[in-house]
């Protein structure tokens, strides 16, 4: 079987050189090797930046209108070409092709929201603000930003920052995950097709000496990541202490509040939804179900009902509803805590290494997997998973049930479950985190708005997209000006002030 060459994408065309490393691309729903990608060094990261720096100085220039012209050209072609990314992003990450269509059109708000670029970074004016004085505000933007994405989401993540980069006139340097990383080429190659000029939008592939490079390079101006918490802390320690602005959105452990009012059958389907979509490689997955009796032992039965009937096999069949988890290594590292919760105590409620799988042997699969009487101190409680493994924790009542969630050290969103009005608002008034979902199971914001969360699940102060993506990617401009007036002439040591 043949393989696909992946290499960068630098200065508006792939890479030409030999590279010294690489790595393998699989398809998730066989586990045989599909691809290999070059891994770029610190001197092939270089390149990229100065293709960036380079290009910079022109695009920064470029009209408001020229921008935008460009940015609705890109989403018209992202718009007629979804199938196809969808197919790119099933072959390599395994997730369904519908769900692949999800993320994408979940990218393309944003793209459609940076269209508006003109409205959105304009600044203001007052005049006379003193006697013949006006001031106003301008926005600019920083220079060359690097873009550091994961794997779960290979299009719609490197989305939530670059379109809005490039639209207030940054250039932008890609670095998608190396068990992914077709995406971000095919999103390159839109990119030119749609008339942005070469250099303005650059991918390089690689591993941590390429993200450490981009970390330290003097001419990167910010670095947007979303990843694990512990990289996310690396990413945000190393470049702020590079001078850079850092958005690093770290892991979570979503949680999933269900009140006795609530309607079980709508409950359960959210948290087979939320639980064990993409497989559970979702920085909002529901991860954490918290029952508050009487209705747990109910909704454990309507949940078991629901993970039965799911159908799990290749993202590219028609009839799959859940695929396999991105690599072996992965998958492996997931199943290792279903022994690792019965060790602990958790009662095994559904083992998703029996679930039936309709795909080939060879492939990462695991199958929907559910704990109950689950507590914190336990593995499955406080590790980030990122697999289908839901937990089931019961509390006695909504205070505690709000406590346990507070208690929690990631803060990237909750979901509550009720009929009840005045619970809903002490609730998303009260939790502790950057996403609140009232009986909407993955609380993703619209693009106007902004993605982020707290505590551990955020290393910086700008959340992703909407009016925080704009502010984050260009820096503000305060102008006092005179025109020339004889009455103000004269020398005078004091201090200014408004008169």
């Amino acid at each position: 079987m043949t393989t696909t060459h992946i290499t960068h994408w630098i200065g508006g065309q792939p890479w030409r050189r030999a590279a010294r490393r690489h790595g393998e691309v699989y398809d998730p729903a066989t586990g045989r090797i599909t691809g290999r990608v070059d891994f770029a060094d610190a001197a092939v990261v270089d390149e990229a930046v100065g293709a960036a720096l380079g290009a910079f100085q022109q695009w920064r220039h470029t009209s408001m209108a020229r921008r935008s012209t460009v940015l609705f050209a890109f989403r018209e072609l992202l718009s007629a070409r979804r199938e196809k990314l969808a197919d790119i992003i099933v072959s390599e990450h395994g997730k369904v092709h519908s769900d692949a269509l999800g993320e994408i059109a979940r990218g393309l708000e944003v793209v459609e929201y940076a269209c508006g670029i003109p409205q959105l970074i304009k600044g203001g004016f007052t005049e006379q603000a003193s006697t013949g004085v006006d001031v106003y505000s301008i926005r600019q933007p920083l220079g060359p930003v690097a873009v550091i994405s994961p794997f779960n989401f290979p299009a719609m993540v490197p989305m939530w920052f670059f379109p809005i980069a490039v639209a207030a006139g940054n250039t932008v340097v890609v670095k998608p995950s190396e068990k992914d990383p077709s995406a971000a080429n095919f999103l390159a190659a839109l990119w030119r097709e749609a008339g942005l000029p070469d250099g303005v939008f650059n991918v390089v592939h690689g591993d941590k000496p390429a993200v450490d490079r981009l970390l330290e390079h003097p001419d990167i101006k910010a670095v947007s990541f979303v990843g694990s918490t512990p990289v996310a802390r690396h990413v945000y320690e190393t470049g702020t202490r590079h001078g850079k602005r850092v958005q690093a959105l770290g892991g979570a452990k979503n949680h999933m509040l269900v009140l006795p009012d609530a309607d079980l059958d709508l409950a359960a389907d959210a948290a087979v939804n939320a639980g064990f979509g993409a497989a559970g490689e979702r920085c909002m997955a529901v991860s954490v179900l918290v029952a508050v009796d009487p209705v747990g032992d109910a909704l454990v039965a309507r949940i078991k009902e629901r993970m039965a009937a799911l159908t799990v096999g290749p993202g590219s069949a028609a009839g799959s509803e859940m695929g396999p988890l991105v690599t072996g290594i992965h998958r492996d590292k997931v199943t290792a805590y279903l022994d690792a919760g019965v060790t602990d105590g958790a009662a095994l409620t559904v083992d998703g290494r029996k679930h039936p799988v309709e795909g080939e042997p060879g492939g990462f699969w695991l199958g929907p997997t559910l704990f109950d009487h689950v507590r914190p101190g336990m593995s499955v409680y406080d590790d980030e998973i990122f697999g289908p493994v839901l937990s089931v924790v019961r509390a006695p009542s909504f205070d505690e049930g709000l406590a346990l969630i507070n208690a929690n050290p990631y803060g990237n969103g909750a979901a509550l479950f009720t009929n009840d009005g005045g619970a809903a608002r002490r609730f998303q008034h009260e939790v502790e985190v950057g996403m609140v979902g009232i009986n909407v199971p993955i609380p993703v914001p619209v693009a106007s708005y902004s993605f982020g969360g707290w505590k551990s699940s955020l290393f910086g102060d700008s959340h992703a997209y909407g009016e925080d993506g704009v502010k984050f990617f260009t820096r503000g401009k305060a102008v006092t000006q005179r025109w020339p007036d004889p009455s103000h002439g004269g020398i005078n040591l004091g201090f200014p002030t408004h008169q």
